[in-house]
Protein backbone atom coordinates (compact mmCIF):
# COMPACT_ATOMS: atom_id res chain seq x y z
CA UNK A 1 0.00 0.00 0.00
CA UNK A 2 2.79 2.43 0.86
CA UNK A 3 4.52 1.59 -2.43
CA UNK A 4 1.32 2.41 -4.34
CA UNK A 5 1.10 5.81 -2.64
CA UNK A 6 4.74 6.51 -3.36
CA UNK A 7 4.25 5.54 -7.02
CA UNK A 8 1.27 7.88 -7.25
CA UNK A 9 3.30 10.70 -5.71
CA UNK A 10 6.14 10.07 -8.17
CA UNK A 11 3.63 10.10 -11.03
CA UNK A 12 2.13 13.34 -9.71
CA UNK A 13 5.60 14.89 -9.37
CA UNK A 14 6.45 13.78 -12.91
CA UNK A 15 3.26 15.34 -14.25
CA UNK A 16 3.98 18.60 -12.41
CA UNK A 17 7.53 18.66 -13.79
CA UNK A 18 6.15 18.05 -17.29
CA UNK A 19 3.69 20.94 -16.78
CA UNK A 20 6.50 23.24 -15.63
CA UNK A 21 8.60 22.18 -18.62
CA UNK A 22 5.69 22.94 -20.96
CA UNK A 23 5.42 26.46 -19.49
CA UNK A 24 9.16 27.04 -19.87
CA UNK A 25 10.60 29.67 -22.22
CA UNK A 26 10.94 26.96 -24.90
CA UNK A 27 7.27 27.63 -25.72
CA UNK A 28 7.30 31.40 -25.13
CA UNK A 29 7.12 32.14 -28.87
CA UNK A 30 3.80 30.29 -29.01
CA UNK A 31 2.10 32.51 -26.44
CA UNK A 32 -0.48 34.94 -27.84
CA UNK A 33 0.53 38.51 -28.57
CA UNK A 34 -2.27 39.64 -26.27
CA UNK A 35 -0.05 38.50 -23.43
CA UNK A 36 2.31 41.31 -24.38
CA UNK A 37 -0.26 44.12 -24.56
CA UNK A 38 -1.62 43.99 -21.02
CA UNK A 39 -4.87 45.93 -20.90
CA UNK A 40 -7.31 47.39 -18.39
CA UNK A 41 -10.77 48.39 -19.64
CA UNK A 42 -13.04 50.40 -17.36
CA UNK A 43 -16.50 51.79 -17.88
CA UNK A 44 -18.55 54.50 -16.24
CA UNK A 45 -21.79 56.23 -17.24
CA UNK A 46 -20.08 58.48 -19.79
CA UNK A 47 -16.93 56.71 -21.05
CA UNK A 48 -14.99 53.57 -21.69
CA UNK A 49 -11.33 53.91 -20.74
CA UNK A 50 -8.74 51.54 -22.18
CA UNK A 51 -5.20 51.47 -20.79
CA UNK A 52 -2.65 49.36 -22.63
CA UNK A 53 0.94 48.73 -21.57
CA UNK A 54 3.08 49.38 -24.66
CA UNK A 55 6.58 50.13 -23.35
CA UNK A 56 9.28 50.75 -25.91
CA UNK A 57 6.95 51.87 -28.70
CA UNK A 58 7.33 55.20 -30.46
CA UNK A 59 4.07 57.14 -30.59
CA UNK A 60 4.34 57.31 -34.39
CA UNK A 61 4.31 53.50 -34.55
CA UNK A 62 0.99 53.10 -32.69
CA UNK A 63 -2.20 53.12 -34.76
CA UNK A 64 -5.73 53.29 -33.34
CA UNK A 65 -8.93 52.66 -35.25
CA UNK A 66 -12.58 52.46 -34.19
CA UNK A 67 -15.12 50.96 -36.61
CA UNK A 68 -18.19 48.75 -36.30
CA UNK A 69 -18.05 48.88 -32.47
CA UNK A 70 -14.49 47.50 -32.50
CA UNK A 71 -11.47 49.39 -31.17
CA UNK A 72 -8.28 48.15 -32.84
CA UNK A 73 -4.85 49.07 -31.50
CA UNK A 74 -1.77 48.09 -33.49
CA UNK A 75 1.84 48.81 -32.67
CA UNK A 76 4.99 48.13 -34.62
CA UNK A 77 8.44 47.89 -33.08
CA UNK A 78 11.63 47.21 -35.03
CA UNK A 79 14.42 44.94 -33.83
CA UNK A 80 16.58 46.06 -30.97
CA UNK A 81 19.76 47.35 -32.62
CA UNK A 82 21.49 48.19 -29.36
CA UNK A 83 21.75 44.55 -28.25
CA UNK A 84 25.21 43.07 -28.63
CA UNK A 85 24.63 39.85 -26.71
CA UNK A 86 27.91 38.19 -25.89
CA UNK A 87 31.32 39.13 -27.38
CA UNK A 88 30.41 37.43 -30.68
CA UNK A 89 27.10 39.27 -30.95
CA UNK A 90 24.98 36.23 -30.04
CA UNK A 91 21.91 36.94 -27.95
CA UNK A 92 21.87 34.48 -25.08
CA UNK A 93 18.28 35.10 -23.95
CA UNK A 94 15.60 37.51 -25.12
CA UNK A 95 12.07 38.07 -23.86
CA UNK A 96 11.43 41.43 -25.50
CA UNK A 97 9.13 41.34 -28.49
CA UNK A 98 9.45 43.16 -31.77
CA UNK A 99 7.38 43.20 -34.92
CA UNK A 100 3.69 44.04 -35.19
CA UNK A 101 1.30 43.51 -32.29
CA UNK A 102 -2.43 44.09 -32.35
CA UNK A 103 -5.46 43.82 -30.06
CA UNK A 104 -9.16 44.38 -30.59
CA UNK A 105 -11.84 45.34 -28.08
CA UNK A 106 -15.60 45.34 -28.62
CA UNK A 107 -16.94 48.59 -27.18
CA UNK A 108 -20.41 49.45 -28.52
CA UNK A 109 -22.18 52.80 -28.81
CA UNK A 110 -19.16 55.10 -28.87
CA UNK A 111 -19.20 58.71 -30.04
CA UNK A 112 -16.44 58.33 -32.65
CA UNK A 113 -15.78 62.04 -33.08
CA UNK A 114 -14.73 62.54 -29.45
CA UNK A 115 -12.33 59.62 -28.91
CA UNK A 116 -9.07 60.80 -27.32
CA UNK A 117 -5.75 59.02 -26.86
CA UNK A 118 -2.60 59.74 -24.85
CA UNK A 119 0.71 57.89 -24.70
CA UNK A 120 2.80 58.53 -21.62
CA UNK A 121 5.49 56.47 -19.87
CA UNK A 122 4.79 53.42 -22.02
CA UNK A 123 1.04 53.39 -21.31
CA UNK A 124 -1.51 54.15 -24.03
CA UNK A 125 -4.74 55.55 -22.59
CA UNK A 126 -7.79 55.79 -24.85
CA UNK A 127 -10.99 57.48 -23.71
CA UNK A 128 -14.07 56.55 -25.71
CA UNK A 129 -17.13 58.66 -24.83
CA UNK A 130 -20.42 56.82 -25.02
CA UNK A 131 -23.18 58.06 -27.27
CA UNK A 132 -26.02 59.97 -25.70
CA UNK A 133 -29.42 58.42 -26.18
CA UNK A 134 -30.18 61.34 -28.51
CA UNK A 135 -27.18 60.38 -30.70
CA UNK A 136 -28.82 57.12 -31.69
CA UNK A 137 -27.88 56.23 -35.28
CA UNK A 138 -30.71 53.76 -35.61
CA UNK A 139 -34.01 54.89 -36.96
CA UNK A 140 -36.92 52.74 -35.76
CA UNK A 141 -39.73 52.47 -38.27
CA UNK A 142 -43.15 51.22 -37.20
CA UNK A 143 -44.97 48.88 -39.53
CA UNK A 144 -48.45 50.08 -40.54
Amino acid sequence: MANELQNRNNLFDSLMNMRNWMNDDFFSNLTPVADHMKTDVTEDDKNYTVKIDMPGFDKKDIHINYANDILTVTGHRDTFDDDDGDKDGNVLHSERRYGQMSRQYRLPDVNKKDIKAQYKNGVLTITLPKKDETDDDENHIDIE
